[in-house]
């Protein structure tokens, strides 16, 4: 055979059996002794593992659930001085022997199926899970046992990440090692939240259902063991369809595991839901809607869950000041301050007290009347439009930024602006006015046709940067009076009111300085960072002619016997059904202002807008009243002071003083309405056109002979 292809014909007799390879007899020994040494290894790293698991168990420390109460969380002060207390630890316990066995059945079938089998975590239910999740394309079930959930709740954060999943099993093994199951489940059915502020299967079932635990029907336990996957979301209360379903996909559960029978089934799956009266309860402790921004406030920017907020023994340090709280709350104790409301709705309110140099909200009140849990808080999570409270910040100081000044003449006249026609409430127009004369008037035409001449996106930006966000239908020049798509809050509005006073950089509103555990350590921290918005010096100019507005314009009844700067803003009826024949009404009022210490928003109307319940109010009136008493009380021990003066005030006001008329020479600039320049331009044209056919007609005169005649025009 030809040399060239032996090594083919060996690979060929090899695949056909016919040539063994050779092996070198060497290198078997050190094949099977680099084998056992890896084994070997192997074993050892496992082995000490598994060893430093076991220790790493062991060293956990589970001693609450010996006596788990739920420590409160302490509310600190500005001062320092504790200033409430909030807590869940009105949990009622009972005993397993009291909690009803379907129920303990019901909880075991749509939690953990397999809890009274495994030791803490459940392998097999992890991989059933695992194979769900990947045919569902998405999270479709979980694999926790009720063992790691106590875990979860009871030491840990809600932290989606490997290391608190492996800590989570750690004290699930731990704690299947020192309780036995009945324990296990007693504590958790204790501990678990059921939503509507509530913990504990004892307070749920009075909540929901107005009974003792013990007497539960099955449908009735069903709905309960419903509720901890998603409290909010299956709550009767809220979605009673959502409720059901749920409520039924545990009894089939039950039904599939043999914890009930046919009948019971089919008895318990045509039970409606029938619900008692929800009456909510406050938790302990003082200024109820400031601690409800608190807790949002933590678990938003923080991360911090309510169940670790309210049983966490935490120390949250805030920028609560006793004082303005105190000054807030006895105004809106006051209802002589307030319109009077109709016979089946209370006219609401909120309001808001910044610091405007740290943006600490030093006081909040978010309704009238009683209060609810983290209920809704109109002070911080309202959306109304905001009328003319919002033109100095998306209008008139974006102009001063351009170059316009307080005495800047503005158009004031017919205007039509791709079908927009913005009117004044007395249908009338002046021709021109000073920017100082609209703020303090109020006018509605010169914001709209100025806001139109520095560029819709120009104020957009300006208001942004503040803090205040747009939505996309936002985009049109409605905005210069506030007509706003979605709205804003007072928090939103203080805030941006704020620059003002700090000449021209907006503070960040919060509440929280930083959050603690009780020995000290810090678990989070506030480090709000100015945000340079405009000028000092048209801030400056924007103050005093604020001043002005509340000096002698719309927001008069704000005046106090201290530097005051502010606007009043009212949004009218919608117009047609059901408000036609309905003159002078309002639906929302207004009045943003400040002082050279506090700047506050305060807004006034119903919830819920109909031609039986609106304001009769115009120009902000009573808002305007609430703003001066919360202030003056606030600061009756504060001497009075005046506002914060630029370094370098600039060539827009150098001659310029808050509170005055005098004005800048390049105040004195006239602003021409839009097509003005065009209609001058073509009239100079016309008479260039009218004197050229005179000089004409007069040259032709001179040269025509003595008894002729002038040709006829044909034109």
């Amino acid at each position: 055979m030809n040399r060239r292809l032996q090594p083919l014909a060996n690979v060929i007799r090899l695949f056909r059996g016919q040539l063994k390879p050779k092996r070198k007899s060497r290198s078997l020994p050190r094949f099977r002794i680099s084998k056992a040494m890896a084994l070997v290894a192997v074993v050892s790293v496992c082995g000490s593992a598994a060893l430093g698991a076991i220790f790493w168990v062991r060293s956990l420390d589970i001693s609450k659930l010996a006596n788990p109460l739920l420590a409160p969380t302490q509310l600190i002060d500005k001062n320092g001085g504790l200033a409430s207390e909030i807590s869940s630890s009105k949990i009622v316990p009972v005993s397993l022997e009291r909690i009803p066995l379907h129920l303990q059945h019901a909880i075991v079938a749509v939690e953990d199926k397999r809890f009274y089998d495994h030791a803490g975590v459940d392998a097999i239910g992890i991989l059933r899970a695992l194979m769900q999740n990947l045919r569902a394309g998405g999270v479709a079930e979980g694999g926790s046992t009720i063992t790691q959930q106590l875990a979860k709740n009871m030491f840990l954060s809600h932290d989606q990440t490997l290391s608190r999943k492996v800590t989570e099993a750690g004290y699930a093994f731990k704690i299947e090692q020192t309780y036995d199951k009945e324990r296990i489940l007693e504590t958790y059915l204790n501990q678990i939240y059921f939503g509507e502020g509530q913990w504990g299967i004892q307070k749920a079932a009075n909540t929901y259902f107005g009974k003792d635990v013990a007497d539960l029907t099955l449908p009735e336990s069903a709905m309960l063991a419903a509720l901890p996957k998603a409290p909010t979301h299956y709550s009767p209360f809220k979605n009673k369809e959502k409720a059901l379903e749920r409520r039924n996909l545990v009894l089939d559960l039950m039904l599939a595991g043999k914890y009930i029978g046919e009948d019971d089934y089919r008895k318990a799956v045509a039970t409606p839901i029938v619900l008692a009266e929800l009456q909510q309860e406050s938790l302990r402790g003082l200024y109820p809607y400031y601690m409800d921004q608190v807790i949002e406030e933590a678990i938003e920017q923080y991360g911090f869950t309510e169940r670790q907020l309210l049983a966490g023994g935490l120390r949250i340090y805030t920028r609560l000041d006793p004082a303005v709280q105190a000054a807030m709350d006895k105004a809106f104790g006051n209802d002589s301050l307030f319109p009077k409301s109709a016979p089946d709705q209370l006219v609401q309110s909120g309001a808001v007290i910044l610091d405007p140099y740290t943006g600490g909200v030093l006081g909040l009140v978010g309704g009238r009347g009683e209060h609810v849990f983290r209920g809704f808080n109109r002070a911080t999570q309202l959306k109304r439009q905001p009328g003319s409270s919002f033109k100095p910040l998306v209008v008139y100081a974006p102009a001063l930024e351009q170059g316009y000044g307080p005495n800047s003449k503005l158009y004031d006249g017919p205007l039509d602006i791709n079908g927009y026609r913005p009117t004044d409430w007395d249908k009338r127009t002046r021709g021109e006015v000073t920017m100082r004369e609209a703020v303090i008037r109020s006018w509605n035409i010169p914001p709209v046709w100025l806001l139109n001449e520095i560029g819709l996106q120009t104020g957009q930006a300006f208001v942004q940067r503040l803090g205040i966000p747009l939505a996309k239908g936002d985009n049109n020049l409605a905005i210069a009076l506030g007509g706003l798509q979605e709205g804003v809050s007072p928090l939103q509005m203080a805030q941006a009111y704020g620059a003002f006073p700090n000449l021209g950089s907006m503070m960040p509103a919060h509440t929280i300085e930083k959050i603690t555990t009780v020995d000290g350590r810090v678990l989070a921290e506030a480090k709000p960072s100015p945000v340079a918005v405009m000028s000092p010096s048209t801030a400056f100019a924007m103050t005093g002619m604020l001043m002005d507005a509340v000096r002698e314009g719309t927001g008069s009844n704000a005046a106090m016997n201290r530097p005051t700067a502010g606007k009043s803003g009212t949004t009218q009826l919608p117009a047609g059904a059901p408000f036609e024949g309905i003159e002078g009404g309002s639906k929302d009022a207004w009045f943003v202002g400040y002082t050279p210490e506090l700047v506050g928003a305060v807004w006034i109307g119903y919830d819920q807008t109909d031609q039986n319940h609106y304001l009769n109010i115009s120009g902000g009136y009573s808002s305007a009243i609430v703003f001066r008493e919360m202030m003056s009380s606030a600061l009756q021990d504060v001497p009075a002071k005046s506002f914060r003066q630029p370094p370098d005030p600039g060539k827009r006001t150098d001659s310029f003083v808050p509170g005055k008329g005098n004005s800048s020479k390049d105040d004195e600039q006239k602003k021409e309405p839009p097509g003005q320049k065009k209609k001058e331009e073509k009239e100079k044209e016309k008479k260039e056109k009218e004197e050229k056919r005179k000089r004409e007609e007069e040259k032709r005169n001179n040269d025509r002979k003595p008894g002729e005649k002038e040709d006829d025009d044909d034109d």
